[in-house]
């Protein structure tokens, strides 16, 4: 059990396409305590950053909207441009609120496919990674090679919650660390089994760190969790249930 951990933000400058991510990150840290990368450290990178890293920024007016984004823009109120930059990111649109679609990406549910026009240069949105597990590894294995260290790494993004104002946190790439704990067999307080609890421990740290990378113009797209005690996982990804047997999901789908 962890009583006290550390947590670094890493100020960095604004992120470029083909920037060298992992050597941005290695000259900040030489700016906080922690000083350089340490085994059974934990990488938070923000996924808007990240993603501008890897050229995943798209120019707006090079967009050409379809029928089918022009009917959606209509119907909740947005650019038909960014109606169709939508479309091309998702698996499905299961419906929406005026100024955002809400959309299908494999497991996830998301405003807008996770398409974020704020920290984007003027006239550009940035997308998801591609691939978030897959980012977390590259990045992972690019410190293990620099820096010799065994790091967990994880992308996060922030997310609303149903009849919740606000956001938090939440893990939406792992590498080196299992995202989700099995509590159920363990006994409570009280001596009663626990029978369905898991921990969504990814999303805890995920919520963690955007207390130090805020949402808007803080410059900090990354930050160092050290002293957490995890469970190591080379390869998981994070687990996910189907819309039907999910409690708010599967109610709205009756």
């Amino acid at each position: 059990m962890t009583h006290s951990f550390s947590v670094y933000g890493l100020k960095t400058p604004i992120l470029k396409d083909g920037d060298d991510l992992v050597g941005i990150l290695q000259e900040s840290l030489k700016n906080t305590d922690a000083r350089t990368f340490a085994d059974n450290d934990i990488l938070v990178l923000a996924e808007s950053p990240l993603a501008t890293t890897e050229g995943r920024i798209v120019k707006i007016s090079e967009i050409t909207p379809s029928e089918n984004a022009e009917k959606l823009a209509e119907e909740y109120h947005i650019d038909p441009k960014l109606a169709e930059i939508v479309l091309e990111e998702s698996d499905e649109i299961v419906g929406g609120v005026p100024g955002y679609l809400l959309a299908r990406r494999e497991n996830l549910f998301l405003p807008n496919a996770g398409i974020d026009e704020s920290n984007a240069p003027n006239g550009f949105v940035t997308l998801l990674p591609k691939n978030p597990d897959e980012s977390a590894a590259r990045i992972r294995k690019e410190i293990r090679t620099r820096c010799g260290k065994d790091v967990a790494v994880l992308v996060i993004d922030s997310r609303t919650h149903a009849m919740r104002l606000g956001v938090s946190g939440v893990a939406i790439g792992v590498a080196g660390i299992r995202a989700i704990t099995d509590e159920r067999g363990k006994k409570d307080l009280f001596g009663h089994e626990l029978h369905v609890t898991r921990r969504a421990i990814g999303d805890d740290l995920a919520s963690t760190a955007e207390l130090l990378m805020g949402e808007s113009g803080e410059s900090v797209p990354a930050v160092l969790i050290r002293g957490y005690s995890y469970q190591k996982a080379e390869s998981e990804g994070i687990a996910s249930i189907a819309p039907e047997e999910d409690l708010f999901l599967g109610m709205m789908r009756k």
